[in-house]
């Protein structure tokens, strides 16, 4: 069936409303977006992506928000205010008043449920062991990967204690300077615990799961659509579109021609050399800047080729990064300074700096590591990231240039480039830091408990016990030269993954809407931001 006629098909009348509600005069948003889940679940935790930050904020919530419209810092949200009585302990004092989905008023019982038994099964949060549960089954216990992300998530956790209705404490085994951040991270959407108890099966949950933010989750399908509908009970006022509507639309092409002829009202993952084209329709404008979030390439140091460092780090002198902003983003984002972003503040360190674009090293390098041409597989997916496939063809031709012989082998999902199968060499991959603070970005990936390390792609001794040191350090200066620990065992003594760019968000849309683009990958269209016939 053609995508239009999908859009008008008989199966969307589950979504008609009583007759007074057909008065309402808010606007019905269309959003065509490259992918809509890579989980097919709308659990936060189980959809740490670009796609899944996205969604996160329109259904789901955090006790403290996170600005996207401004400056990203860290702002009340379900949370009024909150105090630390020590360096391991944080106290949160719940805003009032605030209704779920399905009409309950939120309370303290519903933080203890989010960041206990849904997030970490019967085991809790210390519990030793991982739930092994396959989604589809009958079991409410979280699959493993979702209790695997809460653990990494919250390290240091030992318990929530409920103070009163209105009033929570997390209370960590070690000093946690970060632990605000933490409690902003999607993971920690507080959602329903009511409605985790009726549905049928984690599965069931996970597609639908019960929160506070603006907009409700009316229908999924698979690959094809997600419906959201207004939440006019929220706490923040009356959202000020009646539905969402995000449509996947895998083809650029595809995305832009349904913008120009109106079937969509937004056209998420615009590549720069698409803007112009947009543009030259004075009915339609391209909003977005760079974003909180790193572009790299990933090495599987298990590889009998990449297990060399030596040819990990001559492959990343052999990457011209600037050629690669200017031919692909127009000069439109930024190349930072190794896996860490000024967001970081006092974390920040000005004075590193990546790999230096050198080909005679690169070739000194492989000579030394007496490389002899032997093949690198590198694993891509289609333009799931923008310009991907783009990408990787110029990286393959400068790798050529100095010698070395990466082949590119292309997959249909992330399950297959990541799979322990043979022949995992270099994969495309990005980290995004949740707030402003190496543990928010490097720490996400790479160190105990994390993808890289579920993976078996890549582990290091002591880069695991400098992480779990910072974790815990509440000295600004020893965190700061543990970091710098960090980023020299990553990226100089057994390089971990090629830093490229700072990712760039571009959404094209009608110019009569009012709407302004975040600062991340989230799409707000709440309260305040979104006004049709501007």
């Amino acid at each position: 069936m053609h995508r239009r006629q999908l859009l008008a098909a008989p199966a969307l009348a589950v979504l008609a409303r009583p007759a007074v509600a057909q008065a309402d005069q808010r606007p019905v948003v269309t959003i065509a977006v490259q992918k809509l889940s890579n989980s097919n679940t709308f659990e936060p935790p189980r959809e740490q992506s670009n796609v899944g930050f996205r969604l996160h904020g329109l259904y789901a919530e955090q006790l403290v928000g996170t600005d996207w419209l401004r400056d990203a810092r860290l702002v009340p949200g379900l949370a009024t205010a909150w105090r630390r009585p020590d360096a391991a302990t944080l106290e949160l004092t719940l805003r009032q008043g605030v209704r779920f989905h399905d009409g309950r008023e939120m309370t303290a019982e519903d933080v203890a449920f989010s960041f206990g038994e849904r997030l970490f099964g019967t085991r809790g949060a210390s519990g030793a062991g991982t739930s092994t549960v396959l989604a589809g089954t009958n079991s409410k216990e979280p699959p493993a990967e979702v209790i695997a992300v809460g653990r990494r998530t919250y390290p240091g956790l030992d318990r929530i204690e409920i103070v009163d209705r209105y009033t929570v404490r997390f209370v960590n085994r070690t000093p946690d300077v970060t632990l605000e951040g933490r409690v902003a991270q999607s993971v920690g959407a507080i959602l329903s615990r009511e409605a985790f108890a009726a549905a049928e099966n984690w599965l069931a949950w996970g597609r639908i799961p019960v929160g506070t933010g603006p907009y409700r989750i009316a229908e999924f399908r698979p690959d094809t659509m997600l419906v959201m509908e207004a939440h006019d009970a929220y706490w923040g006022g009356r959202p000020p579109a009646r539905r969402l509507r995000f449509v996947e639309v895998p083809e650029v092409s595809a995305r832009v021609n349904g913008l120009f002829s109106g079937e969509y009202d937004f056209a998420c993952d615009i590549p720069p050399d698409q803007i112009t084209v947009v543009e030259r329709n004075s009915r339609f404008e391209v909003l977005g800047s760079p974003i909180n979030n790193i572009r790299k390439f990933s090495f599987d140091k298990t590889h009998p080729v990449l297990a060399d460092a030596r040819i990990r780090r001559a492959m990343s002198h052999a990457i011209d990064r600037r050629m690669l902003v200017e031919t692909l983003w127009a000069g439109r984002t930024v190349i930072p300074r190794g896996m860490q972003l000024e967001s970081y503040g006092a974390m920040y360190l000005a004075d590193w700096e990546n790999p230096r674009f050198d080909p005679a090293e690169a070739r000194r390098l492989l000579r030394e590591a007496n490389y002899r041409g032997e093949p690198i597989p590198y694993r891509l997916l289609n333009n799931y990231y923008t310009s991907q496939v783009a990408n990787a063809q110029i990286a393959v031709e400068m790798w050529r240039a100095v010698g070395l012989n990466v082949q590119i082998e292309m997959r249909e999902n992330f399950t297959q480039v990541t799979a322990r199968t043979p022949g995992r060499g270099v994969r495309d991959w990005s980290n995004t830091s949740i707030f402003g603070d190496p543990v928010a970005g490097i720490l996400r990936a790479l160190g105990p408990r994390t993808e890289a390390e579920r993976n078996a792609e890549w582990t290091n001794p002591e880069f695991d016990r400098v992480a779990t040191a910072l974790e815990a350090e509440t000295d600004m200066e020893r965190r700061r030269a543990q970091f710098r620990r960090i980023l020299e065992i990553a990226e100089r003594e057994d390089p971990c993954y090629i830093v490229l760019h700072q990712a760039a968000a571009f959404t094209a849309k009608r110019r009569d809407i009012a709407w302004r683009a975040a600062n991340g990958w989230a799409m707000n269209f709440g309260p305040g931001n979104l006004r049709v016939g501007a």
